[in-house]
């Protein structure tokens, strides 16, 4: 039983971008999870909600700065193709 626990929720705009930020970062589920730490993920509507389960602070906290790291990639990803859509 894990003693140390997080969720983050994102708020997007629309369902779309939710979806496309969820799908992007959820290949990394079970990948990047270890024997100290386990995450889930769920989207419902324009919201993301990922859940970290942790058996101790340090692990809890490497699991937090993977799962920041990788929302903001996606975050800015989705950025850059909107942009790019946007000017053509």
């Amino acid at each position: 039983m894990s003693s140390h626990d997080a969720t983050l929720e994102f708020d997007y705009e629309t369902a779309s971008r939710a979806e496309l930020v969820a799908e992007s970062v959820a290949r990394e589920i079970g990948e990047i999870d270890d024997e100290r730490s386990r995450t889930t993920i769920e989207r419902e509507g324009a919201r993301v909600r990922i859940e970290i389960d942790a058996d101790d602070v340090i692990a809890l906290r490497a699991a937090l700065n993977t799962w920041f790291s990788l929302i903001d990639v996606a975050e800015r990803t989705a950025d850059v193709g909107t942009a790019v859509l946007e000017s053509q």
